[in-house]
């Protein structure tokens, strides 16, 4: 199988994990939202643990620790994706699945926004366009909810500054994983401590089949950012850009359709203007991708 292949499957396997969280985490509950995120961190740090072991990849790790700018960044990384899985699990736990899907819909509008602002990059026409109506629709929702949708602009904005610390630093996926959840292991047993102390923890007084999906949860945190790492290694940016649209998608529908969340016609507007912002910047990304591809193919080679 060609590496092309390889790079599309493992980015459509991690997307639809990520699809199918608003199914587990509810399977958590008497478990609250901060309980759930310590073992995430707790349990996907052992199994990553494992897999450099396997990997021998031990060496990345070591030399991210030693670079204090590497540390630095991957510190922030940390801090921002603890508080999207916060934010996340509490939006699919109080039942506001379909304003988390927006959150990832609006996510690819927030990453270019943010290379405006950090990277100095300019944006083309049809991208402002993109980022405009993207920003009407926002309007739109907040009117139809009475209030900002701040779910939705939390998701979108720590996982698009964690995608940027990301890119600030060369550091492979299981390693840096690895680091990040060191980074916040500490705060997260005492969190699982101090629920215990209190009579408040799920974990070991719930019965074996709860114990065992919360050290499952660390597990689904691991494997699909592993492999989206693998994707994102082998296809282009443009293929990985249509394929992150799967996410969102099968979250709306779970949420419409099987925990009944309302989808008035308010909020469809919204909703269609969002799609609307997310063809333009499609289309537009495809059409520079493919102008790009054919440059490079008739370009005639130095020294011929």
């Amino acid at each position: 199988m060609d590496e092309r292949r390889v790079g599309v499957l493992t980015g459509l396997a991690a997307y639809l994990l990520w699809g199918l969280f608003p199914l587990y985490f509810p399977l958590l509950e008497p478990a609250g939202g901060v309980e759930i995120v310590a073992h995430r961190v707790v349990w996907s740090l052992l199994f990553v643990g494992l897999l450099l072991s396997a990997l021998r990849g031990w060496g990345q790790v070591r030399a991210a620790f030693a670079d204090r700018r590497t540390l630095g960044v991957l510190t922030l990384a940390a801090v921002l994706i603890v508080g999207n899985w916060l934010v996340f699990v509490y939006g699919v736990n109080s039942g506001q699945v379909v304003e988390t899907s927006l959150g990832y819909f609006i996510n690819p509008l927030v990453s270019v926004l943010l290379g405006v602002v950090v990277f100095g990059e300019r944006l083309r026409r049809l991208q402002w366009v993109a980022v405009g109506t993207a920003a009407v629709a926002v309007v739109v929702l907040t009117v139809d909810y009475g209030r900002p949708p701040w779910i939705a602009l939390a998701l979108a904005g720590t996982f698009g500054l964690y995608g940027l610390m990301k890119k600030l630093v060369r550091v492979e996926a299981a390693p840096g994983l690895f680091v990040e959840t060191v980074l916040v292991v500490v705060p997260a047993v005492v969190v699982m401590g101090i629920l215990e102390f209190r009579g408040a923890a799920a974990f070991g007084h719930t019965g074996a089949g709860n114990a065992l999906l919360l050290i499952g949860s660390g597990i689904a945190t691991a494997i699909p950012l592993l492999l989206f790492a693998a994707a994102a290694r082998r296809v282009p940016l443009s293929t990985i850009g249509l394929l992150q649209y799967v996410n969102p998608l099968m979250q709306l529908a779970i949420g419409v359709f099987v925990f009944s969340e309302p989808l008035p016609p308010a909020r469809l507007a919204g909703f269609a203007i969002v799609w609307l912002a997310l063809v333009v910047f499609t289309v537009d990304s495809l059409r520079t991708a493919h102008g790009n591809r054919r440059t490079a193919e008739t370009a005639v080679p130095a020294g011929t």
